[in-house]
């Protein structure tokens, strides 16, 4: 069975730089980031079934969404030792064999959009690491699931039924409504994740829901007056769903074979070990390529 992981390499230094105890390089710079994201690809390039592997990176933080909304998310807050990080992050997925994008005017998520949607068709699955939110609108097709790490659990189509109570494709209308303040997406005043869940899992798209609310034949608290909100707020509904539909036209341009991983690159690896003070990892590759 070929299955295509897919690491969100931006969630995984966040992840390591706010959960694991800080690391310095040799010459004093904060490194735990880096450190934690090379040990735990170490870890999944180590279990059995995992043949190819990408990665995708937010180089800059800010995207075409940003010239769409004001509101949407910046670099603000991001700490400067963990974004200086990023591209060091970029040399260690390198020289572990794997794929890696940059994404530069889109983001890390369109990006494994694009790959997920790219290899599904020639492969038996695709798993995205990933535990954001947005991602979920990808798994209405059978052949791609999300892994959540941290939690050790998937996430496919009926698990997002389970946890938003919409389809799949409902995902970008049910953040447009009740928001989604990762990425800065305020969503509509009322529209809550219960009244939005009941009003999408009926009429599936925002723009498709009746102007009037004794037209939606499910009991929402409060239901008259999210319908006009709704109706009076549509144009922002319609921007705000748009921001979190995720474009798979992002340029991935690997065959599926340029995925398969063949090792890590002993020479590149061991010298950035060397660089960053990553003794520890050095020498635990489970296998090395042969170029």
């Amino acid at each position: 069975m070929t299955t295509v992981h897919l690491i969100d390499g931006t969630y995984e230094l966040f992840r390591s730089h706010f959960g694991a105890p800080p690391r310095q390089t040799p010459d004093g710079w904060e490194i735990g980031a880096v450190h934690g994201i090379v040990s735990s690809t170490l870890a999944l390039l180590a279990e059995d079934g995992v043949t190819h592997v990408g990665v995708a990176f937010d180089s800059v933080i800010e995207s075409f969404r940003n010239d769409m909304f004001d509101g949407y998310k910046t670099g603000e807050g991001t700490p400067p030792e963990l974004y200086a990080q990023f591209p060091v992050a970029e040399r260690a997925m390198e020289a572990l064999g794997v794929a890696v994008w940059s994404m530069i005017e889109q983001e890390a998520d369109d990006g494994l959009a694009a790959a997920a949607v790219k290899y599904a068709p020639d492969v038996d699955r695709v798993v995205i690491m990933s535990p954001d939110k947005d991602m979920a609108q990808l798994y209405g097709d059978p052949k791609i699931v999300g892994f959540d790490r941290r939690k050790a659990a998937f996430m496919d189509t009926a698990g997002v039924w389970e946890k938003f109570g919409v389809a799949p494709q409902s995902i970008p209308d049910y953040l447009a409504l009740v928001g989604d303040t990762a990425d800065g997406i305020p969503g509509l005043p009322g529209w809550g994740a219960k009244s939005t869940a009941a009003v999408l899992s009926r009429f599936v798209h925002l723009d498709e829901i009746p102007a009037s609310e004794g037209a939606w034949g499910v009991k929402v608290r409060g239901g008259a007056k999210l319908a006009v909100t709704l109706q009076e707020r549509m144009t922002d509904a319609l921007l705000y769903r748009d921001l979190a539909t995720l474009r798979s036209d992002a340029d991935i341009p690997q065959s599926l074979e340029d995925l398969a991983w063949k090792g890590v690159h002993r020479t590149e690896y061991q010298a950035l070990c060397d660089e960053l003070g990553f003794g520890s990892v050095k020498s635990r590759p489970t296998r090395w390529s042969k170029d």
